[in-house]
């Protein structure tokens, strides 16, 4: 394991930081929205703020990480982006804004509120200045205001934040009122705020209050989202957290395994930790067994059938989840599944292209989808550049 933390270190500084760096926009602000199949730059595309946010919490980490400071530069560089795409008015993020910074999509969506609020709790860490962590304290209170009801997670608003159809983040043929994804980023987000509270030396009140939402939030998940029956999370559903759709997300459920181990080692709380950990670990088991081969992880299985497409994120979340297993755990399997998904990740996904990063999907042979641009506003630093973070934090002499 130590050589693949190696390769995975000569992975982030070669070339997964070097590709995002150059995507710096000194014209119009941020990063390029847009770098096509063929490897184009487009700095004149839309901007997204899941992108630009996930591109702040990368560099904030990378910092944290490697001390680096040019990496505390690209991170300040994103925070700037991220204040021009904040609505000083309404409050929150917009969906996106165009290259001249006028508002391309003013959707309010809490998926994009949780990445802001991911991003910015990385940056008041690296930057430790408390005007960062004044306005991710802000963002932390918008969302509390809101993106939750009393029964969960509010999803999608118009700019003025009336609501909205929940469209950019349904699918499989449903409009879903509340997802699984969203929650588990705000889940997310709010376990990097917990970090940031404690580590800026916030009051233990403070700490204290973001740590209570939080249990809230896993324990809504256990509740709401996770099917003991089926042994995976539900994905779409209506306002009662009724499911929508049958569809097992492969790379979510092994994402959850990981993301919600962080939740509760923030949370310190034994009996939550003794409720929820063996569920997580029921998510690795049930992918590692249905969904895992010699060449990766297969997307999602719906309706009965499975999509066998081998996604970027999906591929690099697979190799931190099953790892995380294999630490509880110590059965082999886990760790004979990060192996073959490195293989797999080495060999076949890692873009060897000049100027290339990462190809965001491949068939089950390894074929790249030569059409499917390089970077935009999905597509960011955020799951292969956290995987790499994530093996060296675990072992640090390398």
């Amino acid at each position: 394991m130590r050589e693949l933390t190696a390769e995975l270190a000569r992975e982030l500084t070669g070339h997964i930081i070097p590709f995002w760096k150059k995507l710096r926009d000194e014209e119009h602000g941020g990063y390029a929205g847009l770098v096509s199949s063929d490897l184009t730059v487009r700095p004149e595309a839309d901007k997204g703020s899941i992108q630009n946010s996930r591109i702040l919490w990368f560099f904030s980490e990378a910092y944290l990480l490697l001390g680096d400071p040019s990496l505390l530069d690209e991170a300040e560089h994103a925070y700037s982006m991220l204040r021009r795409m904040t609505d000083e008015n309404n409050g929150g993020l917009y969906w996106s804004i165009r290259a001249d910074g006028t508002v391309a999509d003013g959707t309010k969506h809490t998926y994009c509120q949780a990445f802001a609020l991911y991003g910015l709790a990385s940056y008041a860490r690296a930057s430790r200045c408390p005007d960062v962590l004044t306005r991710a304290r802000a963002q932390f209170d918008l969302m509390e205001a809101k993106c939750r009801d009393e029964d969960g997670i509010l999803e999608s608003f118009t700019e003025t934040w009336g609501p909205e159809e929940n469209r950019k983040l349904s699918g499989s043929g449903v409009l879903a009122f509340r997802t699984m994804n969203t929650l588990l980023h705000v889940i997310e987000a709010y376990t990097g705020f917990c970090r940031a509270v404690k580590e800026c030396r916030a009051s233990a009140g403070e700490e204290e209050a973001v740590k209570e939402r939080l249990r809230w939030l896993v324990s809504l998940w256990e509740s709401r989202i996770y099917n003991r029956d089926r042994r995976r999370q539900e994905v779409f559903f209506d306002a009662k957290y009724r499911s929508l759709a049958d569809v097992h997300s492969y790379g979510h459920d092994i994402e959850a395994s990981w993301l919600i181990e962080e939740s509760l080692e923030v949370l310190n709380d034994p009996a939550l930790t003794s409720r929820i950990r063996p569920l997580l670990l029921e998510l690795a088991d049930h992918v590692l067994t249905e969904a895992m081969s010699e060449t990766g992880l297969a997307n999602e299985r719906a309706d009965g059938k499975t999509d066998e497409r081998r996604c970027w994120w999906v591929q690099a979340e697979a190799m931190r989840g099953f790892l995380g297993a294999w630490e509880k755990t110590g059965e082999a399997r886990y760790r004979d599944a990060v192996l073959t998904e490195w293989r797999f990740i080495r060999e076949r996904l890692i873009d060897r292209r000049p100027g290339g990063e990462w190809f965001r999907t491949l068939s089950p042979d390894g074929t790249p989808y030569w059409n499917e641009p390089a970077a935009d506003p999905w597509k960011a630093p955020y799951h292969n550049g956290r995987l790499a973070m994530e093996f060296i934090r675990l072992d640090p002499e390398v």
